[in-house]
């Protein structure tokens, strides 16, 4: 019996982190995703940001609940499209 397949959209915030746990621990076959449509910017100058003048999305955290769950994890840069 095959798992279904769920593409969650992963800002790196809690909702979505705890979205994909629990989905995971449901026996979901998930899919992480996270759509870049801001300019990239380094985790360290972003760190220097007070928070709300830092980015909606976490893409470093996304990935690494995305590592942690053992689930794949892209990035979408939607500014080329």
């Amino acid at each position: 019996m095959t798992r279904p397949t769920v593409l969650l959209g992963m800002s790196g915030g809690v909702d979505s982190s705890v979205a994909a746990a629990l989905l995971v621990r449901q026996g979901y076959d998930v899919h992480g995703v996270t759509l870049q449509v801001w300019e990239h910017e380094d985790d360290t100058v972003a760190a220097s940001k007070k928070w709300e003048e830092r980015g909606c999305c976490k893409v470093g955290i996304a990935r690494y609940v995305a590592q942690t769950l053992k689930i794949p994890h892209e990035v979408v840069d939607t500014k080329q499209a």
